[in-house]
């Protein structure tokens, strides 16, 4: 009887978040229960993918007959009674923001504004998941917390740095969780574990209390198994951020974007890769992909051309921009003595940068912009792979220091970064698999400001090719 509850229970598990929270308002499936499920599945899976580093069993169960009392009362909010996880490099209130690291043992005073919006819609949050330190790499990997490990092969990183969020997410852990995104934080955990991530437009959602973390190039976002349950995400938690280039709110709900077909678009396609600080590494496994969506594409009556951006020179400017950043965030660091060696090391890179090349990088970015953007007069969106090959191996950068770390994350990861230094909404999309039985996937950009056209098209592609009932092992 044991074994078929749980069978029962992961299909709910697996549903999404906008699922559930219709389930929930219909009555079919009480908060209580979600959040019993997720707690029974975080107690038996979690020791194989180390995802979390807390999880909030009591707190979330009481919160849990709260949102029945609401449901009762006839309250009608968004997320209501859904469960949730949060990247440990958000704000809880009450709780460390430990940001991947030992340095840090304040309690935060106050939720950040992305959290405080997630709950007043009605989300329960049921932990924290992990992250490297200070965010930077992309593998979820620490010398405090140990290795997080994909749920499609557990000798495969979910990538990083938003890893535990998506190896949560994928293994159906939680139907959602946050993710934030300074050089590919959402979409290369999204294309490792097969799920859906968007890295919103600069400015879209709230950072606060943060003020322009890795000098402008973070972002906030989530990972999720449906388009639906990002583009609900986003309805909560974007509007009125406050930051810098904050775009101009969508025509329409992105909830209503996502339900609504794109149109016949404008779509060019690239494997051309820029170079940061080495260069690219692509494999033949992530050119099929692209070539896979680009006939998907055309099939769905797109207009499908290839064309590559016109990159120039920018890496130069995305590099020292990037190790500025790292090097900011390592200074706040109450406690530097506790941090990895490694990551000590970014922050000399970055400390030991001359002021005279960040600036003339931050000035570049403008002719970056004009340059590279400039791709979208003549299509709507672009289509490139999201990382060189699939989900990288555990341990493929252990023991290294920050600079060969860095020359090999810059090699595997070139395509997601620029989009943080211009500012693009861009998206990971599942295409399938590999043949080593890994997730495939191809990342998406759009205008500054247009999530709603990819979350349209994303929904379409979705609906032609579904993922969200692809099960890995570790499920």
């Amino acid at each position: 009887m044991a074994e078929q509850t749980i069978g029962v229970d992961a299909d709910i598990a697996f549903v999404g978040a906008a699922k559930q929270a219709e389930m929930v308002r219909a009555g079919e499936v009480s908060p209580t229960e979600l959040v019993r499920l997720c707690l029974d599945r975080i107690e038996r899976l979690d020791p194989q993918l180390n995802a979390f580093r807390k999880v909030f069993a009591e707190k979330a169960l009481l919160e849990a007959e709260q949102a029945e009392a609401r449901l009762k009362a006839g309250e009608e909010r968004s997320l209501l009674g859904v469960p949730i996880a949060i990247k440990d490099e958000s704000d809880v209130v009450g709780e460390v923001n430990t940001h991947g690291t030992d340095g840090f043992d304040e309690p935060a005073a106050a939720d950040a504004e992305m959290v405080r919006r997630l709950r007043e819609a009605g989300a329960i949050i049921v932990g924290l998941t992990l992250l490297p330190e200070m965010a930077i790499c992309g593998f979820t990997e620490s010398a405090t917390y140990g290795v997080t490990r994909n749920p499609w092969n557990l000798q495969r990183s979910p990538a990083g740095s938003s890893g535990g969020s998506a190896a949560a997410v994928a293994a159906g852990l939680v139907p959602i969780a946050s993710a934030g995104d300074g050089g590919g934080s959402i979409r290369l955990p999204a294309a490792s574990c097969g799920l859906f991530g968007l890295k919103p437009s600069r400015g879209r959602i709230s950072l606060a209390p943060a003020v322009e973390p890795w000098t402008g190039l973070a972002v906030n976002g989530c990972v999720s198994r449906t388009v639906l349950d990002t583009a609900l995400w986003l309805d909560v938690t974007a509007g009125q951020s406050g930051e810098a280039e904050e775009p101009p709110p969508p025509e329409r709900p992105f909830v209503e974007s996502a339900k609504t077909p794109p149109g016949k678009l404008r779509v060019a396609y690239s494997t051309h890769a820029p170079r940061a600080a080495a260069p690219p590494e692509v494999s033949d496994v992530v050119k099929v992909a692209v070539s896979d969506a680009a006939e998907l594409l055309s099939s769905l009556g797109h207009d499908v051309t290839q064309q590559d951006p016109n990159w120039g020179g920018i890496g130069n400017n995305i590099t020292p921009r990037f190790l500025r950043g790292v090097a900011e965030d390592v200074a706040t660091v109450p406690h530097p003595e506790r941090l990895e060696r490694r990551t000590r090391g970014f922050g000399r890179l970055g400390q030991r940068l001359p002021d005279v090349l960040f600036e003339r990088a931050m000035r570049g970015r403008e002719a970056d912009d004009a340059r590279v953007n400039a791709i979208f007069d003549s299509c709507d969106v672009l289509v490139t792979p999201v990382m060189g090959g699939t989900a990288v191996q555990v341990r493929r950068w252990e023991g290294l220091g920050a600079i060969r770390t860095v020359l090999g994350m810059s090699r595997f990861y070139p395509y997601c970064i620029p989009w943080n230094h211009l500012g693009n909404p861009a998206m990971s999309v599942p295409m399938g698999f590999a043949d080593d039985g890994m997730p495939l996937a191809v990342q998406i950009i759009g205008r500054r400001g247009d999530e709603a056209t990819l979350l349209s098209l994303a929904a379409q592609i979705e609906a032609e090719r579904p993922w969200a009932d692809k099960r890995p092992p570790i499920s």
